[in-house]
């Protein structure tokens, strides 16, 4: 156990530094795209309208995860417009027409049809699997519990953060399913090692910064994607010492801060003053601001 233990302490400590989430696209050769959720005419971003009690209660149910990415804006349920183009331009930018984002929005009746439409994922799985995730998503709204995810088997983005990064990644995880000759199968493999798919989809979000020579948006992720990841290999590593699974936990978050902001420090002594920002180009999606 105490062997075990070192090892995960030197896994964590060895990657300080390392570019961990080195900037790689996800390679598409094809992909499955659902005509029926291609929603010609209607628009592509929703957000859902103000209500002060249910957002404020979700602020504060979210504040856990606000300390541990170190940022308010995480699960704040007050999408920006600037998080909303980049997302709208992400998607346009990797073809994902038939994919829904819901910014703060909760809308099961939709989401439950989408279910239905969604043939690139087989049936059986939709009617499993993704029946089970989308009650969970109806029972407990992240509306007030928050959580920003991908569901594959409606094809749907939730965001609750007000933080770019964090809406790449999400859209990342569409990119990734869009190209699986079987989104059914691979979904079901993200509950036994989700951090194969979440380094994917952090990757190509520093791939697409890059190709952008968005250097703000990239010392963004830098400080959000990698505690995040954090997450995942602290969770992997528990699993192996699981007497101490808490404190391995939270020295990966710790480990992915620290590695963040000393990516980002290299990053300022390199790059060019002032730092280049975002640049949005292209057509901007529709956007929605309606809903619940």
């Amino acid at each position: 156990m105490h062997l075990r233990l070192a090892g995960c302490v030197c896994l964590v400590l060895g990657f300080a530094g390392c570019q961990v989430l080195a900037p790689v696209p996800i390679d598409v050769q094809r992909q499955k795209i659902p005509a029926a959720l291609i929603e010609d005419g209607k628009p592509q971003v929703e957000i859902g309208r103000r209500q002060p009690l249910i957002d404020g209660i979700g602020w504060v149910v979210g504040i856990p995860s606000k300390i541990l990415l170190w940022d308010r804006r995480v699960d704040n349920h007050r999408i920006s417009e600037g998080t909303v183009l980049a997302t709208a331009d992400y998607l346009e930018r990797n073809n994902l027409p038939h994919i829904k984002v819901r910014a703060n929005q909760y809308a099961p009746i939709q989401d439950w049809h989408r279910l239905r439409k969604n043939d690139a994922v087989a049936w059986p799985w939709r009617y499993s699997l993704g029946i089970v995730q989308l009650a969970g998503e109806t029972i407990f709204p992240g509306r007030v519990f928050g959580g920003d995810h991908f569901n594959p088997f409606t094809q749907t983005v939730h965001l609750y953060s007000d933080v770019p990064a964090i809406a790449l990644h999400e859209g990342g995880h569409a990119k990734d399913f869009t190209r699986r000759k079987y989104p059914g199968t691979y979904a079901a493999a993200y509950l036994f090692v989700p951090l194969w798919h979440e380094t994917l989809a952090s990757q190509d979000v520093f791939a697409y910064l890059a190709s952008r020579g968005d250097v703000e948006g990239t010392m963004e992720a830098n400080r959000i994607l990698y505690p995040a990841y954090g997450t995942y290999v602290g969770n992997g590593l528990g699993y192996l010492v699981p007497k101490y699974a808490t404190p391995v936990y939270y020295a990966s978050v710790l480990a992915g801060h620290a590695n963040g902001r000393l990516l980002n420090r290299k990053l300022v002594t390199e790059a060019p003053h002032p730092l280049p920002g975002p640049v949005i180009q292209g057509p901007v999606l529709p956007v929605n601001l309606g809903g619940d």
